[in-house]
């Protein structure tokens, strides 16, 4: 049932699901997994028999099994599984470093089972020692039947949740090998099984080659060969899977480069691990994925933001705390939010927009306090005339008049972003300080423009930062003399 889902998940072209899938999420996905395999195999290396354990907390419970019966452990199966790790472990590294020299990878595998099929065999390993093994296999193939379609009801709710675990672990196995050989894969026909294709990469397949050979030695050993395995211990197989696992467990070694790179994705990849390892693959993937979501929004919650300088003899504008030596034009702030603006950051992008300008509430404030003092005046007299000066002008040429924001890093607004740059603007300007803005994209414009934030859609949008410099620089040269309270007068004005 769960592979009827999953065709039809690929008939559908759902594979778009895959870009939720991060690298960091990925690596701790897989490794995770391969915790639970080896699990699952540790109990045939020691030769115990113990009940199975499924669901939630299953490697725990299968640790505390093994523990709790560690002493009838049969030692012919523990002996057996050293050897086979003492041959296989270093003839997987010899072939690892030697690959390119090797025109064919060394068959270790096969060489082992064989060996441990006769020696097994011949030593009467079972008869003797009580080992495991593999009893008896039977041979052919079941005659096929139709389904019992009575039961469709029961299993269809577990069959999409399992088609939707089985589809993240082919594209997360798929695009983790990828990644690794170098090749693309397309997540809407991909299909791999976790531990058959952890085994196959680790033993040199690459091509799709691999599966008819497999498909071939399968059909040999299924109709003939099958009896003669009757002999060979189950903790060989457990050693060539558990071997078979070291790369997934070999993603230790990176994280002290993953924690200098980022310490965000190195915290999904043990989140991921964790859960898949400790709760079960499914839970543990869903968590991966939902922590992930959840990393995205507290980087946009919190997003950089600076204020931008102009580099020496050109018209790039970069961050001030992160290059020295920047022009900053006198009058003039530029501000850039490296994030979306939506209703989640809009307080921090006016907080920090505030702190690294001024805050225009608090300047209005201030100005609504001195407008209800009394005005002292001083009444000068000089050769008769008498003159009544009420405020003292300034002639500053770096007070703030404008403030352009650089657009460039916000990928998109939603309404909560737009009534903020609304605010924003009108807030700045009640204390006489214009609001520009450049380098929009066209979503952001026709955001911008369908929420009706200017009246005409060149007012206040600009190409480059460098524009709008020049517009503010040109407007102010019209404007004339700056006050302290952002106000402007005309030349004209000031004659009067």
């Amino acid at each position: 049932m769960a592979g009827v889902y999953q065709v039809a998940m690929g008939f559908f072209q759902v594979g778009f699901v895959s870009v939720y899938l991060s690298d960091a999420l990925l690596s701790g996905f897989v490794t995770g997994a391969s915790f639970t395999v080896l699990t699952s195999q540790a109990k045939y290396l020691l030769g115990l028999s113990l009940p199975r354990s499924g669901g939630v907390g299953s490697l725990i419970t299968t640790w505390i099994h093994i523990f709790r019966n560690i002493h009838k452990t049969n030692i012919c199966d523990l002996i057996t599984s050293l050897l086979c790790l003492l041959v296989l472990l270093p003839t997987k590294e010899l072939n690892e470093r030697f690959k390119s020299k090797l025109k064919a990878p060394i068959p270790t595998e096969l060489i082992v089972v064989v060996a441990a099929t006769l020696a097994s065999h011949f030593g009467k390993l079972n008869e003797k020692y009580n080992t495991s093994v593999a009893g008896h296999i039977p041979t052919g193939f079941m005659p096929p039947k139709a389904p019992d379609w009575n039961l469709i009801p029961n299993v269809a709710t577990d069959a999409i949740a399992m088609s939707i675990i089985g589809f993240a672990i082919t594209v997360s196995l798929s695009e983790m090998f990828a990644k690794k050989h170098g090749y693309t894969v397309r997540a809407n026909q991909e299909i791999a099984a976790l531990a058959k294709t952890l085994v196959k990469e680790s033993t040199g397949c690459q091509t799709q080659l691999s599966s008819v050979v497999t498909a071939l030695v399968l059909l040999l050993v299924l109709l003939v060969i099958a009896p003669l395995f009757y002999s060979l211990q189950k903790s060989v197989l457990g050693v060539i899977t558990i071997v078979n696992l070291r790369g997934a467990l070999c993603k230790f070694k990176d994280l002290p480069k993953m924690w200098k790179v980022s310490r965000m994705d190195t915290v999904i990849w043990f989140v991921t691990m964790l859960s898949t390892a400790l709760i079960s693959t499914e839970i543990g993937l869903l968590i991966g994925v939902c922590f992930s979501m959840f990393c995205v929004i507290l980087r946009t919650q919190k997003p950089e933001s600076s204020l931008l300088g102009l580099v020496e003899e050109s018209e790039i504008f970069e961050s001030t705390s992160a290059y020295k030596n920047l022009q900053a034009n006198p009058g003039i702030k530029i501000f850039r939010f490296v994030a979306p603006l939506y209703y989640i950051n809009k307080e921090c992008f006016k907080s920090a927009l505030y702190k690294k300008t001024l805050n225009p509430i608090l300047v209005k404030a201030a100005q609504k306090k001195a407008a209800k003092r009394k005005i002292k005046k001083e009444t000068v007299t000089v050769s008769g005339i008498q003159d009544e000066v009420s405020v003292k002008l300034s002639h500053d040429p770096l007070e703030l008049h404008t403030i352009v924001i650089d657009c460039s890093a916000i990928q998109f607004l939603d309404t909560a972003g737009i009534h903020t740059l609304k605010e924003v603007r009108r807030d700045y300007e009640a204390i006489g300080i214009q609001v520009l803005l450049a380098q929009c994209n066209p979503s952001v414009k026709d955001s911008l423009v369908r929420g009706e934030y200017c009246k005409k859609e060149d007012e206040s949008f600009f190409y480059s930062v460098h524009e709008a410099i020049a517009f503010a620089e040109e407007c102010q040269n019209q404007k004339g003399i700056c006050f302290p309270n952002g106000l402007s007068l005309s030349s004209d004005q000031l004659d009067k």
